[in-house]
């Protein structure tokens, strides 16, 4: 019977959702952030439906952090069925205005802790024949202005999970990728870029969602039960995508529209 689950990110948002989800049925969880407070009032609200676990900080650039995380996956359960690479961090800037710095931080985080977090807990995975949920975005697909280093880093989460749902497949490890569009979250609370404004554009997109956290969870429980790899939580998200695939240019030619209306706010709030 497959129980055991490890969340980065769980002291919150999408994080938080996920382990309430999983705790509907009972799941045993490993509960990591660096939020300990957000954490422990994750842990209270899985207890309160019915899941159980422990928490323990966890920053996903240090990866000595994330083998301690699976080392007391394997001392308290035995072992972990799944894992969700959950942990991330919001950016914005347009490229010219974006430091190296910007980079650094944003490939560190969303991408190279989603790798550490997929290294530290392979070996586990492989002896259960588990599975992996990476949390990656519709940045990934669509490669929205004003946000190139999140694209970047996000479309290397997707790169790396197409990579690992061929390469585990012959050791039965399961591969999963999350794709979501914004939706109602705290991910601004992370938030990190040059221009102010741009932080105010992405807020009111989050705001204006018609999606929550738990209608994510809800769906990634769904998909991840049916085997399917590539999960597009969001019907627009959905449509896009498909306009992508068949015409690539129109696309194009939306976003350098979107992309000059964004200078253009951003001019005149300054």
């Amino acid at each position: 019977m497959q129980d055991r689950i490890m969340i980065t990110g769980a002291g919150s948002g999408l994080g938080r959702e996920i382990a309430l989800r999983w705790a509907r049925e009972g799941w045993r969880m490993a509960l990591a952030d660096v939020n300990e407070v957000g954490l422990r009032e994750t842990l209270e609200q899985v207890r309160a439906a019915g899941g159980e676990g422990f928490v323990q900080r966890c920053d996903v650039r240090d990866y000595s952090q994330l083998t301690a995380l699976a080392q007391a996956c394997e001392a308290q359960f035995g072992g972990i069925d799944v894992i969700v690479n959950n942990a991330g961090v919001a950016s914005g800037g347009f490229f010219a205005e974006l430091s190296l710095e910007d980079w650094d931080w944003q490939i560190a985080v969303n991408l190279m802790g989603v790798v550490k977090g997929c290294k530290a807990f392979l070996p586990l995975l492989e002896r259960s024949k588990g599975r992996i949920v990476n949390i990656a975005s519709m940045a990934a697909l669509m490669q929205g202005p004003g946000m190139s280093n999140y694209n970047v880093a996000k479309a290397g989460v997707l790169a790396l999970s197409e990579s690992l749902l061929v390469e585990l497949r012959q050791v039965d490890v399961g591969v999963h990728v999350v794709c979501p569009s914004f939706f109602q979250t705290n991910l601004l609370d992370s938030f990190r870029g040059p221009n102010p404004a741009m932080k105010a554009q992405v807020g009111k997109l989050l705001e204006g969602s018609p999606i929550s956290a738990a209608q994510i969870a809800e769906h990634i429980h769904a998909q991840v039960a049916a085997g399917e790899f590539l999960i597009l939580p969001h019907e627009a998200g959905r449509e896009a995508w498909r306009l992508k695939c068949a015409a690539p240019e129109k696309l194009y030619d939306e976003m350098a529209s979107m992309a000059v209306k964004m200078r253009a706010k951003g001019r005149s709030s300054q």
